[in-house]
């Protein structure tokens, strides 16, 4: 719930509250969802720390309710799924495996709304179905993210923006797993006797960001984007960076995250997006892209992540 799996904001380390549009801010502000005007879907494919074998898939779709002139919101639904490959099956007999392989299965599935309340004002909410298994064992859950935008200024340069993530219900594993037979009645019975699972609670936090156009108009566009990160369990992080725009065709983003020693990823990431037009209007206007969008975070350990995206605008 915590990692972000999306290519394009990734690159700057999700540190784009304020300013963060589309499908991809239902990870990190779903008040940005508001900004869909037609019909967006994403797919985006992370290797995460590499060399550990785990990946990640993601897939969202988002469509503006009632047309582009209506009011009546966006309606978004995102998939993310791990793939951590087989692991070995291993047990008292057997702790070296041998017998076999199984893959553990962590999917999260989010179901998104936002509005625009005003010409400044944007606001979301996110309900997300956890659910987390391995073989005869399993957990779920239900998390609600909301969040909400302002942006003010001549041109709209500068943007505020704050989010709460991941509140929700303590999960605890359950199933056959937990099972085991044991003598009772001393020991003159032989039952089944399950243990109980201890319950956790979800990693929720708090993101306060704020961004200014540095630079904007038809030909280019250069954003500086500021980010505060409250977390329940592991210490408060911050963090800022750039983002520029050409001709909205190339985009470079790059964002430093301070954050404790002992996280997996922290300090620089940068990431690439490249959108194609092929659709225009009458007036010239573009209306439809396709984009291919890259990022990378380092990591200590192993290689780092990498995150390869598609998003597509209808």
């Amino acid at each position: 719930l915590l990692l972000n799996p999306w290519a394009r904001s990734s690159g700057i380390n999700s540190l784009n509250t304020a300013s963060i549009r589309g499908l991809e801010s239902e990870r990190i502000n779903v008040a940005g969802l508001a900004f869909v005007t037609g019909t967006d879907m994403c797919f985006s494919r992370t290797n995460y720390l590499s060399g550990t074998g785990i990946n990640i898939n993601s897939f969202g779709l988002a469509t503006k309710l009632g047309g582009e002139e209506s009011s009546k919101g966006v309606l978004g639904l995102t998939i993310m799924n791990f793939d951590f490959g087989n692991v070995e099956i291993t047990n008292e007999n057997f702790p070296d495996g041998g017998i076999g392989t199984y893959r553990p299965q962590f999917m999260n599935i989010g179901i998104s709304y936002a509005k625009v309340f005003s010409n400044r004002i944007y606001g979301g909410v996110t309900f997300r179905l956890i659910n987390q298994s391995v073989p005869d064992a399993s957990a779920s859950g239900f998390a609600l993210d909301a969040g909400i935008q302002y942006q003010t200024g001549e041109k709209d340069r500068t943007k505020f923006g704050i989010s709460l993530r991941n509140i929700g219900t303590p999960m605890a594993y359950s199933g056959d797993a937990l099972a085991y037979r044991a003598l009772v009645a001393n020991g003159k019975f032989d039952q089944t006797l399950y243990q109980r699972s201890a319950r956790f609670e979800l990693p929720s936090l708090m993101n306060i960001g704020g961004s200014y156009d540095l630079i904007t108009n038809d030909v280019q566009k250069l954003t500086m984007v500021a980010n505060f990160t409250s977390n329940s369990f592991t210490a408060d992080n911050f963090g800022a960076g750039l983002e520029y725009a050409w001709k909205n065709m190339v985009m470079v983003r790059a964002g430093y995250r301070h954050a404790d020693e002992n996280e997996v990823h922290t300090g620089m990431a940068g990431g690439l997006s490249l959108n194609l037009p092929f659709a225009k209007d009458d007036d010239g206007n573009v209306t439809r892209t396709f984009s291919i969008d890259y990022s990378y975070r380092p990591s200590n350990p192993f290689q780092g992540t990498h995150a390869l995206g598609i998003l597509l605008k209808l």
